[in-house]
């Protein structure tokens, strides 16, 4: 009998994932941001230590897909929270959901790398405040692991 692959998003799930992080702007002007709506959640700011994910919901999940990348993500509602972890430098920032995103099947097989260290796929954006907590603005894209804290 041939095993059928859920269509459902995966069930609540504690382990690490390592993939991308990017940064995105919400809310009020904050450094290069200038101001743009609330986010999903209603909360979202740029000046905040806040990320956007891709299972915030059934209707978040139908957009971002990220199960089309082969990657299986807990479903986190608003406010809760992840440690992301640069993986160039170690750095870590702990933020909160703010907003669904990123596309990520718009991403699959997509990566970044900083020397021998490297991951795929983009699975979080982080607002400017906390992206430059663990990076430059100006990488746009870093390898990262994503935990609960």
């Amino acid at each position: 009998m041939a095993r059928s692959q859920p269509t459902d998003p995966p069930v609540d799930l504690l382990a690490a994932v390592q993939g991308e992080v990017s940064w995105f702007c919400c809310g009020t002007a904050w450094g290069p941001c200038s101001s743009t709506g609330k986010g999903a959640c209603g909360t979202c700011n740029s000046g905040n230590l806040q990320h956007a994910w891709p299972n915030t919901s059934d209707a978040c999940w139908s957009i971002t897909r990220p199960d089309s990348c082969g990657v299986s993500l807990s479903r986190r509602t608003c406010g809760f929270n992840h440690r992301i972890t640069a993986l160039c430098s170690g750095a870590a920032v702990v933020t909160s959901i703010a907003d669904c995103g990123p596309q990520t099947d718009l991403f699959c097989g997509e990566r970044s790398c900083c020397g021998a260290t490297c991951a795929s796929n983009r699975l979080i954006d982080l607002t400017p405040a906390a992206y430059s907590r663990i990076a430059s603005l100006s990488t746009g894209l870093r390898p990262c692991e994503i935990s609960v804290p």
